[in-house]
């Protein structure tokens, strides 16, 4: 290789890697107080997700036609008379349990009699059970 090559292989070489250095420096990753103005304004402009949910919200361009007041008052009044929706996706309260049906000793003897009569499964061998 002649000395004129192996300058111009080096100055290549050279100009790469500011040429990198200058990118890496250009595509830095924005500071803290940078994500946090832009997250800031992304609120104020109604464009975040809310947690939970797949897609932004729109906000509604329609006035509302209760005062604050009112509002609560009618929040307060379905409390009372538990008419409100669990939070989270809004879906009825669970009914409460009415408790067991048969008492334990009752359900036993079904239980045993059942055995006796060979009407239950064997262990191992229901639909669940791992194949041998």
């Amino acid at each position: 290789m002649t000395m004129k090559n192996a300058l111009t292989v080096v100055a290549a070489v050279a100009a790469a890697m500011f040429a990198q250095a200058t990118f890496a420096q250009a595509s830095a990753p924005a500071s803290r107080a940078e994500v946090k103005a832009e997250t800031k304004a992304a609120e104020k402009a109604g464009k975040l997700t809310p947690a939970g949910e797949a897609a932004p919200m729109e906000k509604s361009t329609t006035k509302s036609t209760k005062t604050k007041a009112e509002r609560k008052a009618e929040t307060l009044a379905a409390k009372k008379e538990k008419k409100l929706a669990p939070a989270g996706e809004g879906a009825p309260a669970a009914e409460k349990s009415t408790g067991p049906t048969a008492a334990r000793a009752d359900v036993k003897a079904d239980t045993k009699a059942a055995v006796k009569a060979g009407q239950t499964t064997p262990a191992g061998e229901g639909p669940g059970a791992p194949k041998k």
